[in-house]
């Protein structure tokens, strides 16, 4: 068992370290104002979300390789160690501040946890990087001190936006769920996908000329981020923000689309500050649109469903019977409706009082779900009565599941000991619609309770 977790550890501690170091070597491709300071840096936003996915124990893979892509760029060795420690430290930083302040790996579930995140990891802790690193580089002489601005405002820009668009779409991507599709669903998500690059393409890729050249179009990309808000969620959001990005940066570094300017540098930073800022804005309307989903759900379940037990209420028991009704109608098949009632609720809240009540109440909720099918319903039927709806279940059968839940309530070794009494009814012969059903179990179960010294009465 160790030597397997000690395998699976240092695979991702490998695995991390090579994805770090090609997207760090990509990035310095980038590296016009400085040749280990680029506007494009994806390596940040890899290491903010690894120490928030893995947690802080993966800092030796993020300094090694950070200490090797500079190594292996024009750095010197202490210059590189110094700017391996400026990055680790960077993505720690980021890693605690959002973990401790933004929710970690749930960030972009809530608009206000998106924002922290902007400010605490993309603002704050990439300053830690920057200024190490420019430092570290003007006292060995790769930079010159007069150019310490300058090279500063590169270095933590880029870091920045790979925090703010590389690490969202691998936190994303890397958390549960996996996304489950179904057709429909991928035929627009395709859509959207086509649609994202196509007018990536238009807006920074120079596809369509235009009387006047690098007209500014980049308002033609929201659309198609709120189409990935309200009809996906955060994964889409993130990931039509990374497309978009990587369009953007290979157009505008070919002269095309709105910022492109007459120095390479001046036109990453005029983009990676568009980029940064759309994604900041993009994130936070999906978790919106998150957040209204969660809360529909909520009230979605809380219409359908007690409060006090969890299991359906009234309304849904009622909508239960109705659709058996209508598939016993075709199927010729019967279905059952079972009553029970909980004896002596009124004894036991006087003696023992109303929570000991409720919570006799939750014991044979949870007696009647552990006793039910998936495809049968569990209902509060109101105040100490509860049914259970029954597809394709005879009298016989849905007798022995009424007196096996009796028996499990009666057995269940709680205090105070309860009982319930029970009743069935059978569609057809017992009634065609909901209130001949009820009554008909309801006597039924009347007629047990009375006798309840005696045996039960089947039908």
């Amino acid at each position: 068992m160790i030597p397997s977790r000690l395998v699976s550890r240092l695979g991702l501690l490998v695995t991390l370290a090579a994805a770090y170091f090609v997207a760090g070597k990509l990035g310095l491709a980038f590296a016009f104002a400085n040749p280990s300071a680029s506007p494009v840096w994806a390596p940040t936003g890899i290491a903010l979300a690894a120490f928030v996915l893995f947690g802080y124990g993966v800092w030796p893979a993020i300094f090694a390789s950070a200490f090797l892509v500079n190594l292996t760029t024009t750095g010197s060795v202490a210059t590189s160690i110094a700017i391996g420690v400026g990055n680790t430290l960077e993505g720690l930083v980021g890693a605690y501040l959002v973990n401790r302040f933004a929710h970690g790996h749930r960030t972009f579930e809530r608009a206000q946890d998106v924002f922290r995140l902007a400010l605490l990891a993309g603002a704050f802790s990439t300053v830690v990087s920057a200024t190490v690193g420019v430092t570290s580089l003007a006292i060995a002489g790769l930079a010159r001190w007069v150019d310490f601005g300058s090279i500063w405002v590169t270095w933590w820009l880029g870091d920045a936006v790979g925090d703010l668009v590389v690490a969202p779409a691998v936190i994303l991507w890397a958390a549960p769920p996996r996304v489950r599709w179904n057709h429909r669903q991928a035929l627009e998500g395709a859509g959207l996908l086509l649609s994202v690059i196509v007018v990536g393409l238009v807006v920074f890729g120079g596809i369509f000329t235009f009387p006047i050249r690098n007209y500014p179009l980049e308002f033609l990309c929201v659309p198609f981020f709120v189409w990935a808000a309200f009809r996906f969620g955060q994964r889409e959001v993130a990931t039509s923000v990374v497309v978009v990005s990587a369009i953007a940066i290979w157009g505008t570094l070919r002269g095309f689309g709105p910022f492109a300017r007459t120095t390479p540098n001046e036109s990453l930073l005029l983009l990676q500050s568009f980029m940064g800022v759309t994604a900041v804005m993009t994130l936070a309307l999906g978790a919106v649109v998150f957040e209204r989903r969660q809360v529909e759900a909520q009230l979605r379940q809380l219409a359908v469903s007690d409060p006090l037990t969890g299991l359906a209420n009234y309304r849904q028991f009622s909508y239960a019977v109705d659709a058996e009704i209508k598939r016993s109608g075709r199927t010729e098949r019967p279905f059952a409706v079972v009553l029970m009632d909980l004896d002596r609720l009124k004894e036991i809240n006087d003696r023992y009082g109303h929570l000991v009540g409720s919570q006799a109440l939750c014991r044979v909720a949870e007696t009647m779900l552990g006793s039910c099918r998936e495809v049968d319903t569990a209902a509060r039927f109101g105040g100490d009565e509860f049914a259970l709806v029954l597809p394709e279940t005879g009298e016989t059968a849905a007798w022995r599941v009424a007196r096996r839940i009796a028996e499990r309530v009666a057995r269940d070794g709680e205090k105070p000991a309860i009982s319930v009494s029970i009743g069935v009814a059978v569609h057809p012969r017992d009634g065609q619609k909901l209130e001949a059903l009820v009554s008909a179990a309801d006597r039924v179960l009347y007629q047990n309770k009375a006798g309840k010294r005696g045996t039960l009465r089947v039908g």
